[in-house]
C-alpha cells in the first residue's frame, strides 16, 4: 500500500524567516514606488516651470515692506517647528523631521503650481507665492501630525500632493479666497489652513486606524527637550504666519500685536490649568508643548479685526478648551497621534 505521507509543517524559525523575507520585499517595493513617485513629480514641476514668469508688478515694494522677513519666518515654523513639535515620539523623532523637510521641499512647489493655475490660469510668481506656497504646506504638515508612525514614504508623498489639490480647491474656488468679495476673512488661516489640515489628517487616520504598536508612541526626557524646541520656535514666528499675508498698514500691526496678546493668554491658562485637569495633580509635558500655542490657531480668523480685550479672551477660551482636550482626549483620542485635533480642530472651530 502507498504510504500517506502529511506535509510538515514549517518549524517556528522557518516561519519567522518567511514573514521577514516577505515583510522586507514588501518594503523594498515601498520604498522603490516612493522614489519614482518623488522623481516623477519634481519632473513634472520642472516641466509645469517652463512657462512661469515672475509677477514684477510688487518687486519694487520689496525691500520697502517685511514680505522676506515673514516669509522667513513661516519657514522657520516649517523645517523647525512643526517638524521638532513632533519629535515627542521617541520612536519617530528622525522621521518627524525628515519627512517635515521633504513634505516642505515638495509641497511648496506643488502649491504654488496648483494655486496659480487655479486662481489665475497661468504660473506666476513672487515673494507671496512663496508665502502661500508654505501656508499649503502647514496644512500638510498639520495632517500629519495624525499620520506619524502609520504611514509608509510612499503615502507620504501620496498624501502631500492629493492634500494639497484638495487646499488649493477649496481655497481659490470653495471659499473664493481670490474674488473681490471673498466667502470668508480669514487672515491667519485659522480655517482654511489648520481645521481643514486637522480635519482631512483626522479622517486619513481614521481610515488607517489604530497604530500597530502603541508601546511606540511614547515619549522620553530628551524627546520631550527637542518637542519644546519645536514649541518656542512654533512660539515666535506665529505672528508672522498670522499677519504675513496682509497687507502693511494698519490691519497688519494689529494682527501682530493680536496674536502675541492671545499666544501669552493661552500660554498662562495652559499652565495654570494643567496641574488641575491631570490627576495626579503636576505639570505634564503634552499640553505645554501643544496647547500654549492654541491662541495663534483661534486668533487667526479675527486677528485684524478684534481690540486687545478680544484677542486675550480667544487665546485664553482657546488655551482652556486645547489644555482639556490633550489632558482628556475626547475626540479622536484613539488614532489622533500628535493631537491635532486638540490644538488646530477645537480651537480652529472656536
Amino acid at each position: 500500500k502507498p504510504s500517506l505521507h502529511l506535509p510538515v509543517p514549517p518549524q517556528p524559525a522557518a516561519l519567522e524567516a518567511r514573514v521577514r523575507a516577505g515583510a522586507t520585499s514588501i518594503i523594498d517595493m515601498s520604498m522603490a514606488g516612493f522614489s519614482v513617485l518623488g522623481l516623477a513629480a519634481q519632473g513634472v514641476i520642472l516641466a509645469l516651470f517652463w512657462n512661469a514668469e515672475f509677477d514684477t508688478t510688487s518687486f519694487d515694494m520689496t525691500d520697502k515692506s517685511s514680505v522676506y522677513n515673514f516669509y522667513v519666518g513661516v519657514a522657520l515654523m516649517m523645517f523647525v517647528g512643526f517638524g521638532y513639535l513632533m519629535t515627542f515620539l521617541k520612536a519617530y523623532g528622525l522621521g518627524a523631521v525628515g519627512f517635515t523637510f521633504f513634505i516642505t521641499c515638495l509641497g511648496v512647489q506643488w502649491a504654488i503650481v496648483v494655486e496659480a493655475y487655479m486662481a489665475k490660469a497661468k504660473l506666476t510668481i513672487d515673494f507671496m507665492s512663496l508665502l502661500n506656497g508654505n501656508f499649503g504646506v502647514a496644512a500638510v504638515l498639520i495632517s500629519f501630525g495624525g499620520l506619524l508612525g502609520k504611514i509608509s514614504p510612499l503615502q507620504v508623498c501620496v498624501v502631500t500632493l492629493v492634500e494639497l489639490a484638495c487646499y488649493c480647491g477649496n481655497k481659490v474656488y470653495v471659499l473664493k479666497q481670490y474674488a473681490e468679495d471673498p466667502v470668508i476673512a480669514d487672515c491667519g488661516g485659522t480655517i482654511i489652513i489648520h481645521v481643514f489640515g486637522a480635519y482631512f489628517g483626522l479622517f486619513c487616520s481614521k481610515v488607517l486606524g489604530k497604530p500597530s504598536n502603541d508601546a511606540l508612541n511614547g515619549s522620553s526626557y530628551v524627546s520631550d527637550l527637542f518637542s519644546l524646541v519645536g514649541t518656542v520656535f512654533l512660539w515666535l514666528f506665529w505672528p508672522s504666519f498670522v499677519a504675513g499675508a496682509l497687507p502693511p498698514g494698519d490691519g497688519q500691526t494689529k494682527a501682530l500685536i493680536n496674536t502675541v496678546l492671545a499666544l501669552l493668554a493661552s500660554g498662562v491658562i495652559t499652565f495654570a490649568l494643567t496641574p488641575l485637569l491631570e490627576s495626579g495633580k503636576k505639570l505634564t509635558m503634552v499640553p505645554i508643548q501643544n496647547a500654549t500655542l492654541a491662541g495663534g490657531v483661534s486668533i487667526g480668523a479675527t486677528a485684524n479685526l478684534v481690540g486687545p480685550f478680544g484677542a486675550v479672551l480667544i487665546g485664553c477660551l482657546a488655551g482652556a478648551l486645547s489644555t482639556y482636550g490633550f489632558v482628556k482626549a475626547p475626540l479622536f483620542g484613539d488614532v489622533d497621534t500628535c493631537g491635532i485635533n486638540n490644538l488646530h480642530g477645537m480651537p480652529g472651530i472656536l
